[in-house]
């Protein structure tokens, strides 16, 4: 992710201190001016200082006991400087503070005392806010998986996904950011270089180095691989959300493997998501859990962009599709039919189901690459090309 300009705003001196420093401790975004006083008109000095600041995103600190004058000023930006992301940050016990601010015209309320990761987690949703609306047909959609529960099947769903989306529109990649990579043995794939190797390159890290990292399977797609031993240090959410800023702009579509790992990385990669797919079984225990990671990874982002693949399916009854997603709160998206026997053989000779497209859960999967591309531009205009010629 390119590093954001900020313009900070607050006439605490201590206050504006911190938030200048939080701001450079996000390393996605830099301070390029920051004002004592609040703007109170568009003809005011502070308003043109800030105009040439060129900023993406104004941080205003909302003072608890006269909050009037903060609010003044994110409206009459909101007004003047239409283009800008504007960030109240506030004390979460004044909810009419609070609502008057998202009335004013802020984008986001950041909890008061704030950390690095909040200000990062709201930076991050502002990037991807920006490249679905602005850039969508030139960048490319992430799409990640995570298990609602530890051996629902995550790592099967995301590397026949990756290869379905490779077979059906080329140039995607699969990235393994398990805490223990499995892909590579789905896709019987030694890789010598992997995710750790490219997050210890960022500073130098370009197209051509990021494929060097990587390894293609027979397909074409592209895997960026997982550890095959724990790492002792995890990398930092600010440098997994610089590689994936990289990533979107090389390929077409990216499908993240998150395992069973919750974490800020991985919401993180949810809120860069485009749909994030949580695979779950038909019971209870698989559907109270799918429950309870949806919140968790929607808690500051759109809960609609999580769907549900029932994994391992075969029909109960008295059991409804209807009833799972009631249970989970989750819309089902696919369900991937219970071939046991098909499934482990596949794993166990690294030869992906998808290859066998004889099978009932090989065409699942493509389906299911189906239903998340079906409303692109150029895939509704190559539909209705095809079928003009029939």
């Amino acid at each position: 992710m390119a590093e954001l300009p900020v313009v900070v705003v607050s006439s605490d001196d201590e206050q504006r201190a911190l938030l200048q420093v939080l701001v450079e401790g996000t390393s996605v975004a830099r301070v390029v001016h920051s004002c004592a006083n609040f703007p109170v008109v568009t003809e005011d000095p502070i308003t043109r200082r800030i105009h040439s600041a060129n900023p993406e995103v104004i941080l205003f600190d909302i003072p608890n006991d006269n909050p009037n004058l903060a609010l003044r000023a994110i409206e009459m930006l909101h007004s003047h400087l239409p283009q800008c992301a504007l960030f109240a940050v506030g004390s979460m016990s004044q909810p009419h503070v609070i609502v008057n601010a998202m009335r004013a015209g802020a984008c986001e309320f950041i909890e008061r005392p704030t950390t690095t990761t909040d200000l990062l987690e709201a930076f991050v949703r502002l990037s991807a806010s920006q490249r679905k609306s602005h850039v969508e047909e030139t960048r490319g959609k992430i799409f990640s998986v995570v298990n609602a529960k530890g051996g629902s099947g995550s790592t099967t769903v995301a590397v026949n996904l990756a290869l379905a989306l490779q077979a059906a529109h080329g140039n995607t990649a699969l990235v393994d950011l398990a805490y223990l990579g499995h892909c590579a043995l789905h896709l019987n794939l030694k890789p010598m270089f992997g995710v750790a190797d490219a997050i210890r390159n960022l500073h130098r890290l370009d197209a051509s180095l990021l494929e060097s990292f990587m390894t293609r399977h027979g397909g074409g797609m592209q895997l960026l691989a997982g550890p095959n031993t724990p790492l002792g240090t995890e990398p930092s959410s600010a440098e997994h959300a610089k590689l994936f800023d990289l990533m979107v702009g090389h390929f077409r579509y990216v499908v993240v493997d998150l395992s069973t790992r919750m974490d800020v990385t991985t919401k993180l990669v949810a809120n860069l998501s485009q749909t994030v797919l949580m695979v779950a079984h038909a019971d209870v225990a698989s559907l109270w859990s799918a429950a309870r990671v949806q919140q968790y990874l929607t808690e500051n982002s759109n809960r609609e962009k999580v769907l549900l693949v029932l994994n391992r399916f075969r029909k109960i009854p008295g059991f409804s599709e209807t009833d799972a997603e009631a249970a989970a709160g989750v819309k089902v998206v696919a369900k991937i039919p219970n071939q046991y026997f098909a499934v482990s053989t596949s794993i166990d000779r690294g030869v992906p189901l998808l290859q066998q497209t004889h099978t009932d859960v090989a065409r699942a999967f493509t389906n299911l690459a189906t239903r998340l591309t079906e409303n692109e531009p150029d895939v509704k205009r190559r539909a209705w090309s095809l079928f003009k010629t029939v």
